[in-house]
């Protein structure tokens, strides 16, 4: 989720950017790719959090985190759309936002955050269309990850102890090659596994991991969030989007480690091609990271809102997906602080859906 009223650093974006293309330019530093629009959602329909594509048809499908009060207000809803990017279905989910989304099997997996469920929908569903309760989350005892303790240079050390009210925050989803499940819960630390969930109704949850690098004390109240396995699935990475992190699992026990420090609002995230590609919502970009947890590429930026309404560039992007070419970013363009007149996010009225060309393998070798 996005930034805190701590976020005041335009100046200082404003004097790095510069710094980056130039060491581009000579070819020392992260390759900077252009995004463009895609398509837009329909008309009442906002905040795009997850997105999943069918691989065979380029299909893809998009849930929505409106969680305004009253409740009444909400509009929640899984969107179907055509490879092109033309609306083929809406399914509505009412007033339960939704999270996580991916496509298994000829099926559309949805993290409901709102009921704690994970349910799903055959992939060619319409606005009728019934919805299959998968597994249900539940509060953990205790609701709160264990203490961190944190050595300082100066020989010292924090502890950091978290306190949770017991609310599942089912966020990012993860399928391995065998249909096993993977979920994270960003309030309450914790990583869920599902045995062969494309097979079961209803699935048994099994707490996986509950490692303290999973919570969070940042200004974002989101901790363990989006997820990717490595190729050969021997390790599992996972987001920290208050910590600022992508940490990173041996599977299939541990330890858990951090790869990659300062990805601010580290939300979605993928492998693709030898490249971690983290949504980093609190700068508006997706980055790149080698599996040394170096940025080896930066897609995207804010650029003002159009006349439309609807945010130029990324706008507090969540998630990403891969449909053939094109790497497809959501912008959940979510206001999120109590002042008013402070964020971008308040002036969005309507809200996209953004993409860019992935560069090929060759290319960010070199980098």
């Amino acid at each position: 989720m996005k930034r805190s009223s701590w976020w005041r650093g335009a100046g200082f974006l404003l004097m790095w950017v510069p710094l980056v293309v130039a060491a581009t330019e000579m070819g020392d530093g992260p390759m900077l790719i252009e995004v463009e629009r895609f398509t837009v959602l329909p008309q009442g329909v906002r905040h795009p959090e997850g997105i999943a594509v069918d691989p065979e048809s380029g299909e893809f499908f998009v849930g929505t985190f409106d969680a305004r009060m009253p409740e009444s207000a909400r509009n929640n809803a899984l969107l179907r759309y055509s490879a092109k990017g033309e609306l083929i279905a809406q399914r509505s989910f009412g007033a339960t936002p939704l999270t996580g989304v991916a496509f298994r099997d000829g099926q559309v997996y949805v993290l409901n955050f709102g009921a704690s469920r994970l349910q799903r929908m055959p992939a060619g569903f319409d606005a009728n269309t019934p919805v299959e309760d998968v597994a249900v989350f539940a509060t953990l005892s205790p609701a709160a990850p264990t203490e961190r303790r944190i050595e300082n240079p100066d020989g010292s050390h924090d502890r950091i102890t978290y306190g949770a009210s017991g609310l599942p925050a089912i966020n990012g989803m993860v399928f391995d090659r065998t249909g096993n499940l993977y979920v994270s819960d960003s309030f309450q630390g914790a990583i869920y596994r599902i045995e062969r969930a494309t097979q079961c109704a209803p699935c048994k949850v099994e707490l996986f991991s509950r490692d303290p690098l999973l919570g969070t004390t940042g200004a974002l109240p989101f901790g363990a969030n989006g997820m990717a396995f490595s190729a050969d699935e021997r390790v599992l990475y996972i987001n920290n989007a208050g910590d600022g992190r992508v940490l990173r699992m041996t599977m299939p026990s541990g330890p858990v480690s951090v790869l990659a420090e300062g990805v601010y609002g580290a939300d979605g995230l993928l492998f693709h091609q030898g490249r971690l590609w983290a949504a980093s919502n609190q700068v508006d970009s997706i980055v790149a990271l080698d599996e040394k947890g170096r940025v080896r590429a930066r897609a995207g930026r804010f650029e003002g809102i159009d006349a439309d309404g609807a945010p130029r560039g990324l706008l507090f992007p969540a998630a990403s997906a891969v449909q053939g070419d094109w790497m497809l970013v959501i912008n959940l363009a979510l206001p999120i602080t109590a002042a008013q007149g402070d964020e971008w996010e308040e002036d969005v009225t309507r809200w996209t859906i953004s993409r860019f060309r992935i560069p090929a393998q060759a290319d960010l070798a070199g980098r």
